[in-house]
């Protein structure tokens, strides 16, 4: 069901099951789950889908090593399992990951990690070869019964310089183990929505869509055309994450404040000595003030990461150059020869972590699991399910979680589960994807290299967008791998409404730093087109487009320009 049907559905009955409340991962995967059990659910989106949280998480897949200090064995166990269940259904993007810990010291961090873990210290503080040792030792044990990738392994200095020798040389020890990256998270959460709607027709899902308390109950404003439509559910979940009391505020759920969630920013940087000193490993190390920051190669580039900061109001959340500097410090803490100029970093980020309200002063404290809060309706006003913290790598089984308590208040029952459902371009996934790719290239007359690139993108959705592909005349767009037609195919089948969910969510091209202005014009000429709007509306796009790009993600596309006609102008100047 397009958007246009979904919402003249609404116009003629407004009646709804399940209203879910937010597009992120955990609002997708909550949708998923009552859809596939043949629940009405509707779900809203603010903005585009998977465009908070989802799109600003450290693109790792892992069971939190680190949580074991706070107790939280049941979340790491769970996050485990969920780990290895992405690394099945979605093979196109989630992928194994060798993750290595330098350590500086042996005896470190026992008596503050045992005060910790009873409660009775809120300090970071560091952590030795055997904390380290001891940690690693329960991560192998919680996996064994389903070993899907290696068991750590723990090298002397000599071993760890030698294959890391830019490593800080105060390295005492490495310990090396094995969890999971991502490589297109939103990607992901467009997929199962795809998905969903594919199996199920009458699950409905509106993106730029906001869930406000009217005269007369719950109404939904299209913010695409300014239109306002009554919906009326019989229950509401609210999915926001870091937004969910002001969301039950906007909806008139009487609730006290749930949420106390944090904000951590992300860097990437193009720097091909960082990039090669890693090895393809994701370093976890600890910067001198015991905080945990991470860094690995991430399409093409490295990812470093992140500050841990609350955060009011996630809306203004965005990387300030304090954090820019702490997470620069930190990096050269662990590489100290290798330095980052300011023009290394193509791109930043910022997530606010979902996490529930704490008043405890050390933010890695707060627990990381999730739960759910009912709020009773008052009046003409549904009750409210609220999903509460959580990590992106258990987004199915809270989604599950929220989904069966649904069911039981709706008084319906289970009928699937998703535990060994794929994902998108994770399903029918080749044992030997170069033959895969050979076989489809000759199919739709594509070279193999680019068959190859679509499937790294899309997996074996990558067969459906060479098809359109090679159905009519098709071009690169400048400087890009990215064609006309594929642009054109995203914008057809995955609810793209503006620029930016072109430019950062359903491609790479911005965080990988390859957009310049010449491809964003180029995607945005197919985007008017596509849209049928008028010049003025083009031209407000770019303008909005290259704002955010500067107030979110640090890039200036504009002085990029400039300086690219200045070093063109300097060139001639000097052949001259």
């Amino acid at each position: 069901m397009n958007r246009i049907e979904t919402i003249a559905g609404l116009r003629d009955n407004p009646d709804v099951d399940v209203l879910v409340i937010g597009g992120g991962i955990n609002g997708i995967s909550i949708f998923r789950e009552l859809a596939l059990q043949d629940v009405d659910v509707l779900l809203a989106e603010k903005g585009d889908y998977c465009s908070g949280a989802s799109a600003a998480l450290s693109r790792m897949v892992h069971g939190g090593l680190r949580y074991l200090e706070n107790g939280e064995f049941k979340l790491v166990r769970e996050s485990l399992l969920e780990r290895d269940r992405l690394l099945k259904n979605a093979p196109h993007y989630v992928a194994p990951l060798p993750t290595t810990v330098p350590i500086f010291d042996l005896f470190s961090g026992i008596a503050n990690g045992a005060f910790r873990f009873l409660g009775l210290s809120r300090r970071p503080g560091r952590r030795g070869a055997l904390v380290i040792k001891t940690g690693l030792a329960m991560y192998d044990f919680f996996t064994a019964p389903r070993r899907i990738v290696p068991t750590h392994k723990f090298r002397s200095r000599a071993e760890t310089l030698k294959v890391w020798p830019a490593i800080n040389p105060a390295v005492r020890n490495s310990a090396t183990y094995y969890d999971a990256w991502v490589s297109h998270p939103e990607r992901l959460g467009t997929e199962m929505l795809h998905d969903t709607m594919g199996e199920k027709p009458s699950a409905r899902a509106l993106n730029y869509a906001r869930v406000s308390l009217g005269d007369a109950g719950l109404v939904l404003n299209d913010r695409l055309s300014g239109e306002t439509l009554a919906v009326k559910p019989r229950l509401v979940v609210n999915a926001t994450g870091g937004w969910i009391d002001l969301t039950n505020s906007a909806i008139g759920a009487i609730a006290p404040k749930l949420m106390g969630g944090t904000k951590g920013s992300h860097l990437v940087v193009d720097n091909r000595e960082l990039h090669d000193a890693l090895d393809g490993h994701m370093i976890y190390y600890e910067n001198e003030d015991g905080r945990i920051c991470i860094l690995f190669p991430y399409l093409g580039n490295v990812l470093v990461g992140s500050t841990d900061i609350r955060v009011d109001d996630p809306d203004q959340a965005c990387c300030m150059e304090d954090e820019r500097q702490y997470i620069l410090q930190s990096l050269s803490f662990v590489f100290p020869g290798i330095e980052i100029a300011d023009t290394d970093i193509v791109f930043q980020f910022t997530g606010v972590r979902p996490l529930p309200i704490s008043q405890d002063s050390f933010t890695g404290r707060i627990p990381r699991d999730h739960f759910c809060e009912l709020v009773e309706g008052a009046g003409i006003l549904p009750p409210t399910l609220c999903m509460i913290g959580g990590k992106w790598t258990t987004f199915r089984s809270f989604g599950e979680l929220a989904a069966d308590i649904v069911l039981e208040r709706l008084c319906r029952q289970r009928i699937v589960g998703t535990e060994n459902r794929p994902i998108g371009g994770g399903r029918h996934f080749p044992i030997v994807p170069a033959k895969w790719c050979a076989e489809r290239a000759a199919a739709h007359g594509l070279s193999l290299d680019r068959m190859r690139s679509l499937f790294e993108r899309y997996g074996t959705v990558a067969d459906a967008v060479a098809a359109y592909m090679a159905a009519g005349h098709d071009e690169l767009l400048p400087g890009s791998d990215y064609s006309a037609r594929e642009i054109q195919y995203l914008i057809a089948n995955e609810y793209v409404e503006q620029l930016e969910d072109l430019l950062l969510r359903r491609t790479t091209i911005a965080i990988t730093g390859a957009l310049s202005t010449d491809l964003l014009d180029a995607v945005l000429d197919i985007l008017a087109v596509e849209k049928n709007w008028s010049g003025a509306r083009k031209a407000c796009e770019r303008t909005d487009f290259l704002a955010l790009l500067q107030r979110r993600h640090g890039v200036d596309l504009e002085s990029k320009k400039d300086e690219g006609r200045s070093a063109e102008c300097a060139s001639a100047r000097k052949s001259a």
